[in-house]
């Protein structure tokens, strides 16, 4: 095979040179030694990005209210990074909303507390963050609720369709957690 190197008369072609195997074997173990010496070069890289004053819209969406465990989980890996060192935002330095409009709504309708208990503290605990718990008022329509019926952290908006545009308009990220059906424990497949 040959290659094209420029010189001061022009472009010219060249064969490349060829390297006995003895040297190319040397080179080869000297490549792996240096990299069994220095196992560091071997592993992955942890980085700081310089995340600051999020602002995000969560729009929930699920086929089964007990996926909403799973995805508070999204909600976790967006608030807690950025609450915790290095960062260490402040709640009002985050604007984060959760819009609920599928079946998960039962899980903030007061008279479903006691089942969804731990569901509720997470949301709780989340609403102290900051964090917006927001439902479509037309799927609260759809499941017989009135605004009485939602626990006092929740906003009744107007429609979870217009809802997202006006927040993804002003600049919020759109995060839209995937709940699949979970089929294998963590354990059985790493």
């Amino acid at each position: 095979m040959s290659g094209f190197f420029c010189t001061r008369a022009g472009i010219q072609a060249h064969r490349p040179i060829r390297m006995p195997r003895s040297i190319r074997g040397f080179f080869f173990a000297l490549i792996m030694a240096l990299g069994a010496a220095h196992p560091v070069l071997a592993q992955g890289t942890r980085v700081q990005t310089p995340y600051a004053n999020p602002k995000a819209i969560v729009d929930v969406y699920l086929d089964h209210p007990a996926k909403m465990g799973a995805a508070l989980y999204w909600v976790r890996s967006l608030v807690n990074p950025l609450t915790e060192a290095p960062y260490s935002l402040f709640p009002e330095d985050m604007s984060i909303i959760v819009l609920l409009h599928g079946t998960e709504l039962v899980t903030v309708a007061r008279k479903n507390e006691a089942k969804y208990e731990e569901l509720v503290q997470r949301m709780r605990y989340y609403a102290s963050q900051g964090v917006k718990f927001k439902v479509c008022g037309l799927a609260l329509q759809d499941y017989g609720y009135t605004d009485a019926d939602m626990q006092p952290f929740i906003e009744i908006t107007p429609s979870a369709m217009t809802e997202l545009v006006h927040w993804q308009n002003r600049g919020y990220a759109l995060i839209t957690p995937q709940v699949p059906d979970k089929r294998h424990a963590i354990e059985d497949i790493r």
